[in-house]
This record gives C-alpha cells, sequence and structure tokens, in this order.
C-alpha cells in the first residue's frame, strides 16, 4: 500500500500541493503515513486524528507564505510546539494540516542590560535560562516539562510552572510578539515602549492557537537572586500540609514556589527517583524562598513555624544548588513517576482558591473511593492550580469512562469552590463541555467575536478551545473529554 495520504482521502487541488511543496523543499513536507502518524495526538492521547499534511517550516518567512497559500486553499491549519500539551490542542484536523515549529529553534538575541531575550517559537523552555545564565539571568516561569516543551506552546496554554506563584504565568513574562495572522499578514505587539490601549499581548498568550501564529517572542528575564533556599515539609496527613499552605499565604509570605504532594505521589517519586521522604509521610510540602539573606531568613523562620504548628513532623531545609535540585527532583518527575503506577493516567487541570484546598482535596479523596479509581495529588499548591492524576487502564472495558466521569465531577468541583476548569493545561478538545458550565451564553459569544476579528474564516486551529452554543445546549451534562468532538473523523483510544 502507497504509504502518501492517498489521493481519495485529500480535498486539496493538485495546485495547492505542488504550491506547498515549492514552499518546503526536501523534507520541509511530510505526507508519508509513517511521517504524519506521529503528530495524530499530543499528550492527551485519548483522541487522535491524522493529518493530511505536517509542515515543517524552516523559517519566518515559509511560516507566513504557508498561511496565506492555506487561507488561499480554505485548507485548516493547527500549529503544533513539542507536542507536550495535554488538552488536545494540538489534536490535528482530519482535513487540514499540522504546522510544526519546532525548526524555528532560535535564541535571537540576549539583552542583558534590559534583562530580556528575543527567542524563536521552537526554542525549549529551559534553553532560555541556560543561555540567560552566563549574564546572571533566568526565565521564571516553568512548567514540569520544561526540558521538552517549547516557549511557543507555552504562550499557547499561558503555561506556569514551580515558580508562578512569585513571578507570574508566562503572559506576565512575554514583553511583545511577532505572529502571523491566517491570512500570513505578519503583526508586532507590545515592546518595552508600548502604551496600546489594549493589551494584545495578554490577549494572545493562552489563546490555544485560535487568533494567530507567534514566530517571535521577547520573554522577560529575572536577575537570579542572591541567596535561595527549599524547605520540604512532611505531613501525616493531606489535610494539615494543604492547611499550611492556606496558612502561608493568609500570612502574606509569598513564596517562590509552594508545591504540595500526597502520598501516592511521593510513593511514585520515590521509586522512580531513589530520593526518600520522611517515613510516614502522607503529604509533603515544597516551600522556595529566594531574595536578600535577611529576607530569606525571615521568611524561613515562618515557614517554619506555620509548619510546625500545623503538625510537621520532620522540616528539611537547602541552600546548596545540589540539594535544592534533589528535593525539587521528585516534584519534577512526579508525572513520569505515577506513569510507571498504572498502564494509564489521566492529568487533571483545575484552579481552586486557597481557602478551598482542604475541603477539595477531602472531596476529591471521597471521589476516589466512590469510583474506584486511586488519584495521586501533585500540584502548584500556592496559586491553587490542582493536577489530580486519575490512575486507570484503557484497556480494560469501561475504566476511560470511569475516569471521564470522575474528572468532569472535579470539574464541577472546582466551579463549585469558585475555581475554573483549567489552569494552565488550556481547555483544547478536553474540557468544550467544561466551557459550557463555567461561561454564560453571553461570555461565550464574546470569545467568538474575537475568534472572527481575528481569524473570519476560522481556519486556525478549528472547533477547539470555545465551544459553539448549539454544543452547550446540547443534553448529558458536561463531559470532559467523552463523546462530542468539535468535527468528525476522530479516532478515539
Amino acid at each position: 500500500m502507497n504509504e502518501i495520504a492517498e489521493s481519495n482521502r485529500c480535498p486539496w487541488p493538485a495546485a495547492f500541493m505542488r504550491r506547498l511543496k515549492r514552499i518546503l523543499p526536501g523534507d520541509g513536507l511530510l505526507q508519508k503515513s509513517s511521517d504524519v502518524t506521529v503528530y495524530e495526538c499530543d499528550g492527551l492521547p485519548v483522541y487522535r486524528a491524522r493529518p493530511l499534511a505536517v509542515a515543517l517550516p524552516r523559517s519566518v518567512t515559509e511560516v507566513g507564505q504557508v498561511l496565506a497559500l492555506c487561507a488561499e486553499y480554505d485548507v485548516p491549519v493547527v500549529a503544533r510546539g513539542a507536542g507536550t500539551g495535554l488538552s488536545g490542542g494540538a489534536l490535528p484536523h482530519p482535513e487540514g494540516i499540522v504546522l510544526g515549529l519546532a525548526r524555528l529553534d532560535r535564541i535571537v538575541a540576549i539583552d542583558p542590560d534590559n534583562r530580556m531575550a528575543r527567542v524563536e517559537p521552537g526554542v525549549r523552555n529551559l534553553a532560555i535560562s541556560e543561555a540567560a545564565r552566563s549574564f546572571g539571568l533566568f526565565y521564571a516561569p516553568d512548567p514540569s516539562s520544561q526540558i521538552a516543551c517549547t516557549i511557543g506552546g507555552n504562550v499557547a496554554e499561558n503555561a506556569g510552572g514551580v515558580h508562578c506563584l512569585k513571578y507570574g504565568l508566562t503572559t506576565h513574562n512575554i514583553l511583545a510578539l511577532k505572529f502571523f495572522t491566517a491570512d500570513g499578514t505578519l503583526h508586532e505587539i507590545g515592546g518595552p515602549t508600548a502604551e496600546a490601549p489594549l493589551d494584545l499581548c495578554a490577549l494572545l498568550t493562552g489563546s490555544e492557537g485560535l487568533l494567530g501564529v507567534v514566530v517571535e517572542i521577547t520573554v522577560r528575564l529575572w536577575p537570579r537572586p542572591p541567596t535561595t533556599v527549599t524547605w520540604l515539609a512532611a505531613f501525616r496527613s493531606l489535610e494539615d500540609a494543604a492547611a499550611s499552605v492556606s496558612q502561608v499565604i493568609s500570612e502574606g509570605i509569598v513564596p517562590a514556589g509552594l508545591e504540595l504532594m500526597d502520598g501516592l505521589a511521593l510513593s511514585a517519586a520515590q521509586d522512580y527517583t531513589g530520593i526518600r521522604y520522611p517515613e510516614g509521610s502522607a503529604a509533603v510540602v515544597l516551600a522556595e524562598v529566594d531574595g536578600d539573606d535577611l529576607a530569606v531568613v525571615l521568611d524561613g523562620e515562618r515557614l517554619r513555624a506555620i509548619f510546625a504548628a500545623h503538625g510537621a513532623f520532620a522540616l528539611q531545609q537547602a541552600s546548596h544548588d545540589e540539594d535544592r535540585r534533589r528535593l525539587w527532583l521528585g516534584r519534577k518527575s512526579a508525572f513520569p513517576a505515577v506513569g510507571r503506577l498504572a498502564p494509564d493516567y489521566y492529568c487533571m487541570d483545575g484552579t481552586i482558591p486557597r481557602r478551598s484546598l482542604v475541603p477539595v482535596l477531602a472531596e476529591i479523596a471521597a471521589l476516589s473511593h466512590r469510583y474506584g479509581r486511586p488519584v495521586a495529588n501533585v500540584f502548584h499548591a500556592g496559586d491553587g492550580n490542582l493536577h489530580p492524576l486519575i490512575l486507570y487502564d484503557a484497556a480494560i472495558p469501561g475504566q476511560l469512562e470511569q475516569v471521564e466521569a470522575l474528572g468532569a465531577e472535579i470539574l464541577r468541583l472546582c466551579l463549585r469552590h469558585g475555581g475554573t476548569i483549567s489552569g494552565e493545561h488550556g481547555v483544547g478538545v478536553e474540557k468544550l463541555d467544561g466551557m459550557c458550565a463555567q461561561f454564560s451564553a453571553a461570555e461565550l459569544a464574546v470569545f467568538h467575536a474575537l475568534k472572527s476579528a481575528f481569524d473570519p474564516h476560522h481556519l486556525l486551529n478549528p472547533g477547539k478551545a470555545v465551544p459553539t452554543p448549539a454544543r452547550c445546549v446540547e443534553p448529558g451534562g458536561m463531559h470532559v473529554h467523552g463523546g462530542r468532538l468539535p468535527f468528525s473523523r476522530l479516532e478515539r483510544f
């Protein structure tokens, strides 16, 4: 069988393909089934769709030419970075192309005097800090996948990370953007002296590829703090650990990072990394404070007192880089570590007010018991961004449906406590029904109007992130990623 996409499957005129190949010579255009299959999903493999072709431009000029050509022929385009997203945001359109931006991976310039860097979207998150280290600077947002995820994908999803509590999410660390609209027109927004009446950088950041294709990002760099200390506090109950987090915030302490892992996540991290946590830990809190020496000492004393007051039975302090790295290794490795506990897991992403941590975690535990599905909790406690990991085996009939139902209940739980259905993973196709639960018809109409203003023909990542009004009035309640999808011919695994 010919591995090139079958001609009866391709709806595009031959002239379109000829022109696309001229724009993307050599290996810049993938069409063989064996080549495009690896792009059929992102980090949410429950849904897969094979694109008709994958475009891999090597320059900003080629990106613009591809978009202009697709606009001319009305071809849908799904931009993709490293494919580490967890909401199906980079799921291909079955009658469109994937626009892979991984080859645009230059750090264009670092400006240490103004503490900023210009980078292309294919640059890995961690690579920015590595390049800025010699100037005594770093890029703050640090999602757990930072060794692999790209800054372009971080912009699309407004990624956070361990240090977002003090230093902010991606949107707080973007100074300027260059992006193409769907017709291939290049735009520049933001900049250190920008005085635009609208914060378009904030609008584009987190827009999940629906409004434009970003081709250059100017990021804010931070000076490396003179002193950094990481604390690990071990608790005999998850409730005590969560209560300590709430008090830290209520007393006005702003750690650089404030993370929580429950017993199941700790057990997995120990087996995966070899790092030992205090025996008998039902949960640990990781708190990092940085700044000048005196501020770090004072914050450390206050943290110690708070943790002790809430029953911490073991405290560890690390100030040397290697010791701190070891304390953080388990947290940074939590997702792959939990992946060894079961054939599959579903990573939830929702937010709640920090005052609700204790009751929400108790309700998640009750839901886990009721559904008979283990849940590991590892999350950004400082900003209330939950990441419950639900364990299951997709090969066993009925377990995926159980996970979907449990996930939907957790999202509804977040909403009942005044939270949101996503913190940093985005909506993609996963949470379209959740959007119906969180937003009113009038609010969704504004989202659609914004989409149409930037992309009137809805060619960029169509059907993602913002549900149609018809979807929201369909019976059946809120689903997480089950059943109804924005376009046809998708395969469910």
